[in-house]
């Protein structure tokens, strides 16, 4: 089942939802909030239940439909704040050890990727996230950033993982590598986050670790980048990353997480203004930016 946030130019609807919830369907959308409004009228609402799949196949019988080409794709979230882990897996451990060497805090990363603890930050705000088909950002005071595709898991309220998407964590690399307390800046920016394009539940994906990710970056038509990784190489679980970021913390409306970048691009590459990034999971779909 893919979820998916939309909204309909051209069309207004009587329940005045702008930002509605629908069920992807081959070509159609099922809009969830025209049946049920108090349950599907935000995205908070799918993550105040337990099992979000029974009650969208519930709620999706007779339910009315749009054709997919009437609806405008939109950021999967609308209060959730998105957080992030990183050095999760061995490439992107030994790509930071490399960078951050030079400033004499390599071994940081060593030691967080062996610790029984890993690496939690706030990586956006929904007003500083952007949906598919929307720009990102590279800082005006960066010399070098550069894309961090990455598995999203979506979180309920109880901490519990109830879904997928894709995550695009934007970081000014230059700023990180220069010293560790720069990371927030580094992160947490306007434009310096994507998500979707959908929610894919929990229940579509038999081994989600068994799931790949690709990313191409194209410059003027001209494929500058292109990786490719498997979910399976994360040295944590999902359960062990959501029950971490639980600790001391409450999210009612439900949390967005990045698992960590699976793909590291090399050390001379740097985003360009114009850039298209493409992000691939199947069976969740692309994620799509240019860069602002």
């Amino acid at each position: 089942m893919k979820i998916i946030r939309f909204t309909t130019p051209g069309l207004q609807f009587q329940d005045g939802y702008h930002f509605r919830l629908g069920l992807l369907d081959g070509e159609r959308v099922v809009d969830l909030t025209t049946k049920d409004p108090n349950t599907f009228g935000s995205v908070s609402g799918l993550l105040r239940l337990d099992e979000p799949a029974v009650v969208v196949a519930e709620a999706a019988q007779n339910a009315p439909a749009l054709p997919l080409r009437q609806v405008q794709l939109e950021a999967p979230l609308d209060v959730q704040e998105v957080w992030a882990t990183d050095t999760t897996y061995p490439r992107c451990r030994d790509a930071r050890v490399a960078e951050a060497s030079k400033s004499g805090a390599g071994g940081l990363f060593d030691k967080v990727f062996n610790a029984p603890r890993p690496e939690l930050f706030l990586k956006s705000t929904p007003e500083r996230a952007v949906g598919p088909d929307q720009q990102v950002r590279v800082r005006e005071d960066s010399r070098r950033s550069v894309p961090e595709p990455s598995l999203a898991l979506v979180i309920n309220y109880a901490g519990a993982v109830v879904g997928y998407t894709i995550g695009n964590d934007i970081c000014s690399r230059d700023l990180a590598n220069e010293n560790p307390l720069y990371l927030p800046q580094a992160k947490l920016y306007r434009g310096g986050c994507a998500l979707g394009p959908c929610i894919l539940l929990k229940e579509a994906v038999a081994d989600p670790k068994a799931l790949e990710i690709e990313m191409r970056v194209e410059r003027d038509q001209v494929r500058v980048f292109h990786g490719r990784a498997g979910i399976a190489e994360m040295k944590r679980s999902f359960e062990e990353l959501a029950d971490y970021l639980f600790r001391e913390n409450d999210f009612v409306p439900g949390v967005f997480l990045l698992t960590g970048a699976s793909i590291v691009p090399p050390a001379d590459f740097a985003l360009n203004h114009g850039d298209l990034i493409e992000i691939e999971i199947p069976p969740i779909g692309v994620l799509r930016n240019t860069v602002e």
